[in-house]
């Protein structure tokens, strides 16, 4: 959804405030970068400050989180490696 920067605005406000989800998320729904989903809550606080106050709850919370979803993502990945390096020997094990 390129379309009118207001219009896309307002939708990423209303999904993000919905949602919980984060600008990564929100980028891939919506099509765009990361850097867009920011300039479009600079519109959206001009073109709704209600909107606008509820999206940056969404966005505080998940910048206060975010260094807890890294470390789940990297403890994650070493699993993964590890299991690839030492395979179940069978189905006993």
């Amino acid at each position: 959804m390129k379309g009118d920067p207001e219009e896309r605005a307002l939708a990423v406000g209303r999904y993000l405030a919905g949602s919980g989800a984060t600008v990564r998320t929100a980028a891939k729904v919506f099509g765009v970068s990361k850097s867009t989903i920011w300039k479009d809550q600079m519109r959206l606080r001009r073109l709704s400050p209600g909107l606008w106050r509820e999206v940056r709850k969404v966005l505080l919370k998940n910048k206060a989180e975010r260094h807890l979803r890294g470390g789940e993502a990297t403890r994650c990945k070493y699993l993964r490696q590890a299991r690839a390096l030492h395979p179940p020997d069978g189905p006993g094990d």
